[in-house]
């Protein structure tokens, strides 16, 4: 079973459901990538910054779908903001593919290339070292680059509020084609969805089902739906939901039983969610449940709703 494909607004189309591998091992991410291939899965979602994209490549191998069948996306991380190619170079030979088919600013912001630390350069405070002297715009005219070189079909944003996007769209030859977000039950983020939305830009949820033990499993009103509708869990509501948004989902397991459950239950929750479910679950985050799972400490405002003020 594959998942329904949403449209881009270059014209691609993208699977409306995709294997997230943030925090995947490397030594069970490859076997994770290869289920979800065999079990329908045909959109892999990466970044350069999990450390993971070789064993990736051996799972969507070892699968037996050929390239051309999968989306695949990645993502540029701070430090190569000053060097997208290079960073996306790295990411092609580890993946062991040409091209990517969608390419996004992993975040909004430059970190030091020259920091103490490749990765996660860091100040004495505590916070990212932040490449101050660099504007996001000629970020994106890299990534720009990058199109015009074939080497990515399609780029978007990451973690990118409405401030952020006003920054780049004014001298943007390309409109960013996605902004990933952390988008679920308890951060909905429905203002910023209604403005992707007037710019054509379609947004893709990662942590659809929160983090690790998360309380969004257990919610109430997502559970009471569930059982309304004779669905299997509650996480098949939590993910349904927001396909009904037309939200792209990313939801992440190394877990085969729960790698297909992913697929099949929000698919299944998809196709019998009414319009008052939805407009139900809309509400439980403004009913005092609004929750953040991840929030870097970046010591900048971003400009997002229900974020923590930046500690200098």
């Amino acid at each position: 079973m594959a998942s329904h494909l949403t449209a881009l607004n270059n014209g691609q189309t993208i699977p409306a459901i995709g294997l997230g591998t943030w925090q995947s091992k490397p030594n069970e991410v490859a076997r994770a990538v290869e289920y979800a291939l065999k079990a329908g899965y045909r959109h892999i979602d990466c970044a350069w910054a999990y450390g993971n994209e070789k064993e990736v490549g051996e799972g969507l191998r070892a699968s037996g779908v050929p390239r051309e069948e999968v989306f695949i996306t990645s993502k540029l991380w701070g430090t190569y903001h000053r060097r997208v190619e290079d960073c996306l170079d790295q990411t092609l030979a580890n993946l062991g593919t040409t091209y990517l088919d969608l390419y996004l600013v992993h975040w909004p912001i430059a970190m030091n290339p020259n920091g103490n630390h490749p990765v996660m350069p860091m100040r004495p405070n505590g916070n990212r070292d932040i490449d101050e002297s660099w504007d996001i715009i000629y970020t994106w005219k890299s990534m720009e680059a990058m199109v015009k070189k074939g080497k990515v079909k399609a780029i978007g944003a990451s973690n990118f509020s409405q401030t952020v996007l006003e920054r780049i769209l004014p001298t943007a030859e390309i409109i960013p084609a996605v902004n990933q977000l952390e988008i679920h039950l308890y951060n909905p983020q429905l203002k910023l969805l209604d403005y992707l939305k007037s710019k054509n830009i379609v947004p893709q949820a990662y942590s659809p089902l929160g983090s690790t033990n998360s309380p969004l499993l257990t919610d109430e009103t997502a559970t009471e739906i569930a059982k309304k509708h004779g669905l299997k869990s509650t996480s098949d509501v939590l993910l349904g939901y927001l396909l009904a948004k037309d939200i792209i989902v990313l939801p992440k397991s190394v877990t085969p039983s729960r790698i297909e459950s992913n697929l099949t239950g929000a698919l299944e929750a998809y196709s019998v969610l009414t319009p008052e479910d939805i407009k139900i679950l809309d509400g439980v985050a403004a009913s005092g449940k609004q929750k953040r799972f991840i929030m870097p400490l970046w010591g900048i405002d971003l400009g997002f709703d229900n974020w923590p003020a930046p500690t200098k």
